[in-house]
């Protein structure tokens, strides 16, 4: 028989439970980390170095977008080096669906690489996070087809040993996917586009490809900024699209994890550092300033596009939130 004075505790717990988290939902809707202020600042300090795009989401909802410049809202715009997260999304689904491991080794698959004494050593870890002793390749150009990718890769260092950034170790990753999904018969781009981007709506302007019609994963997305904030709110969701779990949320903090090489750096994405920002802070960055700020502990969601330089994230992000 139930106790009438332990029921009568868990209602109340229940309730007291449900007051505070209504407490802190007011709070943060009648506080939110940035003012219209906040906002106008940080858009100007893009405006200023020609910044093209500036969206920001919170709580899902869109709550600033400007366009500078001469760009526009249908406008789309070259991702740069900002492609390479998609990787790190394609690489959650993969393991979910069982076509790799993240600590499996590269030569596994990529079997020419087995008689190597440090490219037999590569896991696919190393290779997505930059650390895989590959010379990373000029970031100044295309990279080049996923097959000769594996032929001109490198390893000049010992995996884990030093952190190396470009586009050849995207474009191994790209070959490696290439022959994990051959017997399904599906490309790359088919991948991806059903396990991650149909799954959220995103459409892709276009895709720069290499000569094997590969699409190039370190820099080649063409898309407009509402297009890619859709990425980032699935990102800022752990994976979750509108209650739907698209990539598992254990595999993409993986990708939020940096390395004694390169703590700045995770498995595709970018994460925290210097400034007065929150410690959660993790970027998709492509050359030009072309960035995507993802900051689940606020809920916040940033898309911009530019063609500059002489852009710095701290100073960007303290003028846009609230106490930065």
């Amino acid at each position: 028989m139930t106790n009438p004075y332990s029921r009568r505790r868990l209602l109340l717990a229940l309730i007291a439970w449900a007051v505070a988290n209504q407490e802190v939902l007011s709070q943060e809707q009648t506080n939110p980390p940035f003012t219209a202020e906040s906002l106008r600042a940080g858009a100007d300090y893009l405006k200023g170095r020609n910044g093209h795009a500036m969206l920001v989401y919170h709580r899902d909802k869109l709550v600033f977008e400007e366009y500078f410049n001469g760009w526009s809202v249908d406008q789309p715009h070259r991702l740069a080096s900002g492609t390479k997260s998609f990787s790190g999304a394609m690489l959650a689904a993969a393991v979910e669906d069982g076509l790799l491991k993240l600590d499996e080794k590269v030569a596994d698959t990529i079997t020419e690489w087995k008689n190597d004494q440090r490219k037999s050593q590569i896991t696919i870890r190393h290779l997505l996070s930059l650390t895989s002793g590959i010379f990373g390749g000029s970031t100044r150009e295309f990279s080049p087809s996923y097959a000769r990718a594996v032929i001109i890769a490198g390893a000049k260092f010992w995996p884990g040993q030093r952190f190396q950034y470009g586009p050849i170790p995207y474009q191994v990753f790209g070959e490696l996917m290439r022959r994990k999904l051959t017997p399904r018969n599906e490309s790359v781009e088919a991948y991806l586009k059903r396990r991650v981007l149909d799954s959220i709506g995103l459409k892709p302007s276009r895709w720069v490809k290499d000569e094997d019609s590969n699409i190039h994963l370190p820099n080649g997305a063409i898309m407009t900024a509402r297009e890619w904030a859709k990425f980032g709110l699935l990102i800022e969701h752990q994976g979750n699209w509108q209650g739907q779990q698209i990539i598992p949320a254990k595999v993409l903090q993986e990708c939020f994890v940096g390395t004694g090489a390169n703590p700045r750096y995770g498995l595709t994405f970018w994460l925290k550092g210097g400034g007065r920002v929150p410690d959660d802070l993790v970027m998709a960055h492509g050359q030009g300033s072309q960035i995507l700020y993802i900051i689940p502990s606020i809920k916040l969601v940033v898309v911009q596009f530019a063609e500059t330089e002489q852009f710095d994230d701290s100073s960007f992000l303290q003028r846009l939130l609230v106490g930065g």
